[in-house]
């Protein structure tokens, strides 16, 4: 690997340290949600949301289509996404 990879894969996990991020990212593995659907669904703040989907885009990790008036988001690596968090569930007590 060359330092450049290092580099990505240090950013990806830095976009995906948080709990919020994370619970973001898992509620994407079931598709395209808006902003207000995910501010919904995890009972937070529309500014809080929009600022973690913002850095998770910045990282290449969500990708962002209008739909409207609303902003709808999407992750860029799905199969990627679902095989990690399989070996975090598979792992959690190891954690």
């Amino acid at each position: 690997m060359q330092a450049s990879d290092y580099e990505k894969i240090s950013n990806l996990l830095k976009a995906l340290s948080h709990p919020t991020r994370i619970m973001i990212i898992k509620e994407l593995l079931g598709g395209k949600k808006c902003v207000g659907d995910i501010k919904d669904l995890l009972k937070a703040r529309q500014p809080n949301i929009s600022q973690h989907l913002s850095l998770l885009k910045f990282n290449n990790v969500v990708g962002c289509r209008q739909d409207g008036r609303r902003k709808c988001y999407f992750l860029k690596s799905p199969r990627f996404l679902r095989r990690l968090f399989r070996i975090i569930e598979e792992s959690k007590e190891e954690i």
